[in-house]
C-alpha cells in the first residue's frame, strides 16, 4: 500500500486502524562496474513495498538521495550533506506526525545514512524534550534491510567472505531480481576487491578504482536476488510488527 497511490481520505481511513508507516531511504551512488547507481534506494523500496502489501502497512515515498559524498568522484553519484539529510528526515517525520502517525519506521539501504539519520532522530526527540510536549511521544526506528537475521544468514551461505562492504553481491542480486533486464554479469579483476581506509571522494577513488570495497559482485544472480528478497520481506514484517507492539 503506497502513500503516493492513495487519496487523502484513504490515508485518513488507514490512520483509523494503524499509526505506523514505513519510509524507504537509500542513496544514489556508484556501485562498481555492474551495480546500478540506484541500488541503495531500490533495495529497501522493493522490499518495503512487498512487506506493505503482505502486511497491510502504508509505505511512503522513497528518500532516494543520501549521505554519499565519498562517492562523488564517480559519475552519476549524488549526495546530501549530513545537515541536509537531517533536515529532510526531520521535515518528513514532522509532516507525518502532524497527521497522526506516531510510529515511523525508516527502512534503509545505505550504511552511510546510519549516523546521520540517528542524529536526526536525536534532534527530533530533543525538540520534544525541551518543549515539554504533552502529546504521545513519537517512536522512530532505523532498520537496514541487509542486517535482518534471515538476510545475514543467507548472505553468508551464498557469498561468505566475498560479500564485502560495498557493491556487494547481495545488494546487486536484489536489484537484478527487481530489474532483471538490467542484470550485467561480468568477470571482474581482481575478483574480490581490496579493503582499506579512505578519506574524501578523491581518496576513495584512488584506493578503490572500480568502486567496490572487499566484494565480488561477479557472484551476483537473479536467483540469489529472489531468495534475498523473500528473506528480507520476512525480516521486515517481523521487525515492523515488533516495532508496532505496545511498549
Amino acid at each position: 500500500m503506497r502513500l503516493q497511490l492513495l487519496t487523502w481520505p484513504q490515508v485518513e481511513d488507514y490512520l483509523q486502524r494503524s499509526t505506523g508507516i514505513i519510509i524507504p531511504i537509500g542513496s544514489t551512488e556508484q556501485h562498481g562496474p555492474n551495480g546500478l547507481i540506484g541500488t541503495d534506494a531500490i533495495c529497501p523500496e522493493v522490499v518495503a513495498q512487498a512487506a506493505g502489501e503482505r502486511g497491510d502497512i502504508l509505505v511512503g515515498p522513497t528518500l532516494s538521495i543520501g549521505m554519499a559524498q565519498h562517492h562523488l568522484a564517480f559519475p552519476g553519484s549524488i549526495a546530501l550533506r549530513p545537515t541536509t539529510l537531517i533536515a529532510l528526515v526531520r521535515d518528513v517525520t514532522l509532516s507525518l506526525a502532524r497527521h497522526g502517525f506516531d510510529h515511523i519506521y525508516f527502512f534503509n539501504g545505505h550504511g552511510g545514512n546510519v549516523a546521520t539519520v540517528s542524529a536526526a532522530f536525536s534532534e527530533i526527540h530533543a525538540e520534544a524534550s525541551y518543549a515539554g510536549a504533552a502529546a504521545r511521544p513519537l517512536r522512530l526506528k532505523l532498520a537496514n534491510w541487509y542486517m535482518g537475521r534471515r538476510v545475514q544468514q543467507l548472505s553468508r551461505e551464498l557469498f561468505a567472505e566475498n560479500e564485502g562492504s560495498h557493491a556487494t553481491p547481495s545488494e546487486i542480486s536484489l536489484t537484478w531480481h527487481a530489474y532483471p533486464d538490467r542484470a550485467m554479469p561480468m568477470t571482474l579483476d581482481p575478483r574480490r576487491a581490496p579493503d582499506g581506509e579512505f578519506g574524501d571522494a578523491q581518496d576513495y577513488r584512488r584506493v578503490f578504482p572500480d568502486g567496490r570495497i572487499g566484494s565480488d559482485p561477479s557472484l551476483s544472480s537473479i536467483e540469489a536476488g529472489q531468495r534475498l528478497f523473500e528473506a528480507s520481506v520476512e525480516d521486515t514484517l517481523e521487525s515492523f510488527r515488533a516495532f508496532m507492539a505496545p511498549a
